[in-house]
């Protein structure tokens, strides 16, 4: 179960602790990014970073299944990076470790052989620039492996709408085209694109947003429905749609 290792995050009652036990961390919209960019990550990856890393879920993720590579997840809330060092700690996961940086003055040269950056950029005015720090950060042929809300998103059922307005974002998502050459203009080659988020996930999603608005409210009745979306959400995990409420880019340096 993906963000299992929450169960040691003590700000956490007992009851919270047992439900991510038993159905790992309760956000739809993470299980389906994770399901599109997680099998990209392989062991041959031996330096990666976690960009914007949050609540630490990809970065505990890929650290427990490639004890090889060695982990870094980067935000600027300094509460998060105590708690996800204790969790690391208290779990076991020694290849991994977190640090306070701000995506947009990355300054490291070739260090990393793959930059993971989800659903991160569309909170960065300057997007440009940050992604030409993760160029600089990368090692000649190092990836980027980039997933960002798409600018529409399908509402129920066949309507089309801009997609979420959260608090934080600094744009509603991106077309295809802008993406890519905003990728390709620094300094990237493109090696895969697609959309995300097929029919099944985006009403999933949908819901999940009515719900809590992004902003954890309704927790209780959320957790009543979690299951349920997971579940309903999983069976469109291989559908690559024409049009999604999210794209994926895997970029090569």
């Amino acid at each position: 179960m993906i963000g299992k290792e929450l169960v040691h995050d003590e700000s956490l009652s007992k009851l919270e602790r047992l439900y991510i036990k038993v159905f790992g961390v309760p956000i739809n919209g993470l299980r389906i990014r994770a399901r599109r960019v997680l099998p990209h990550v392989t062991a041959g990856y031996k330096s990666i970073l976690d960009s914007g890393c949050g609540q630490g879920i990809f970065t505990f993720e890929i650290a427990r299944r490639f004890p090889g590579s060695s982990l870094t997840g980067i935000d600027i809330n300094e509460e998060l990076l105590k708690r996800n060092r204790r969790i690391a700690e208290i779990a076991g996961l020694k290849n991994c470790r977190f640090e306070f940086r701000d995506i947009t003055e990355i300054s490291t040269k070739e260090q990393y052989d793959l930059i993971l950056s989800v659903d991160v950029l569309e909170h960065i005015e300057d997007d440009q620039n940050t992604l030409r720090c993760y160029y600089s950060a990368l090692t000649s042929g190092g990836d980027l492996l980039l997933h960002v809300p798409a600018y529409m998103r399908r509402w129920f059922f066949f309507r089309w709408k801009v997609n979420f307005d959260v608090d934080g974002h600094f744009r509603a998502g991106y077309t295809m085209d802008d993406i890519v050459n905003k990728v390709k203009n620094a300094g990237f080659s493109i090696v895969e694109k697609y959309y995300t988020y097929g029919w099944l996930e985006t009403v999933t999603n949908n819901i999940s947003y009515l719900i809590t608005g992004a902003r954890m409210k309704n927790k209780y009745v959320y957790a009543l429905v979690f299951p349920f979306l997971l579940g309903i959400s999983y069976f469109g995990k291989n559908v690559k749609p024409a049009q999604g409420a999210g794209i994926l880019i895997k970029a090569r340096k």
